[in-house]
């Protein structure tokens, strides 16, 4: 079985999409999450093709070796769930697809769902669960919660243009490690510090661990680093810098259910979880996605989810897989 993956060039309407592709049958499309690419689900390729499927993981638009329009409203929710479908459309246009997603894949692939149904056979997300817009737009309810009150959130702070860029730019290899580090399972307790204030900067305090944890190695921050080199960070960035176009688009949905069979896998030391205290994503999607048919937490496992705990994250993904 061959297992290398291989790179193709998907043009997606106005941007063209870099894909990793491995293996033939039915197609299974990745959507990875901030700051990330394909590589993130270098630890899938293998079981999914070993399980029938063609696994195709794609550069989110501003990622890697896809396009990077400049426009922040080109980032819109509505948008990039159109480059996933055309994606999808392009590479399975007789079949449709399992869409898989984690971090801001996720809600691109619940979203992508959503508005294709026509296009996506079955949905599953690790880390981000679904849950359709409510009364308030996200940022508004933030700005209560924390900047009103002097504290730092990192949605806030990524909404001026050019500012987290600059941050994270300087030191590329740096920013990651400590990022990746920060929100992983094997940082302890308060290793982001909750206690910043609006205005800190995005990385004050976070350490950088020496050694890394073993999940990452030196050769995966290596590719990570040299992607991000290329890209920048700014196409990734204005996904934040699109809370009230999502919103505003999102709401005026009549219908925000999601029918198909889905499934959800998250960390129990997830922090994009556990800040919303005594929040259980099985319970909070229950109303919205009738048909989740896998919803599991992994004890102790940080927001890394398919990186942090590959085998037991393919224990479950497999199967389900499988059964679709």
């Amino acid at each position: 079985m061959d297992y290398s993956v291989k790179f193709e060039t998907i043009q997606a309407g106005d941007v063209a999409i870099r894909v990793a592709v491995a293996g033939e049958g039915p197609l299974v499309l990745y959507v990875h999450g901030f700051p990330e690419s394909w590589y993130s689900w270098r630890h899938q390729v293998k079981p999914t093709v070993d399980a029938g499927f063609k696994f195709a993981a794609v550069d989110v638009t501003g990622y890697g070796g896809s396009d990077k329009p400049h426009p922040v409203e080109r980032y819109s929710m509505e948008n990039l769930t159109r480059d996933i479908a055309n994606v999808a459309r392009a590479m399975s246009p007789d079949k449709k697809v399992i869409i898989v997603g984690h971090d801001w894949g996720a809600p691109i692939s619940w979203n992508t769902a959503l508005l294709y149904p026509d296009t996506v056979k079955a949905v599953g997300c690790m880390s981000v669960p679904y849950t359709p817009p409510g009364d308030r737009m996200f940022l508004d309810v933030i700005h209560d919660i924390f900047t009103r009150r002097g504290k730092f959130f990192y949605q806030v702070y990524f909404q001026e243009e050019g500012v987290a860029e600059a941050e994270l730019e300087a030191n590329t290899r740096d920013s990651l490690r400590r990022f990746y580090y920060a929100l992983s399972g094997d940082a302890p307790e308060g290793t982001w510090p909750l206690d910043k204030v609006d205005g800190d900067p995005l990385l004050y305090r976070l350490p950088d661990p020496d050694p890394f944890p073993a999940w990452m190695s030196e050769e995966d921050l290596d590719y990570y680093e040299a992607e991000f080199r290329k890209s920048g960070f700014r196409g990734p960035l204005n996904r934040y810098r699109n809370h009230q176009r999502d919103f505003d688009f999102l709401s005026a949905l009549p219908d925000k259910k999601i029918y198909q069979p889905a499934l959800f896998i998250g960390g129990t030391s997830d922090l994009a979880i556990k800040i919303m205290p005594n929040f259980d994503p099985m319970e909070a999607m229950a109303p919205h996605v009738p048909n989740l048919e896998v919803g599991v937490m992994l004890e102790g496992c940080g927001h890394w989810t398919q990186q942090e705990r590959p085998d037991e994250v393919n224990e479950h993904l497999i199967p389900w897989l499988k059964a679709q």
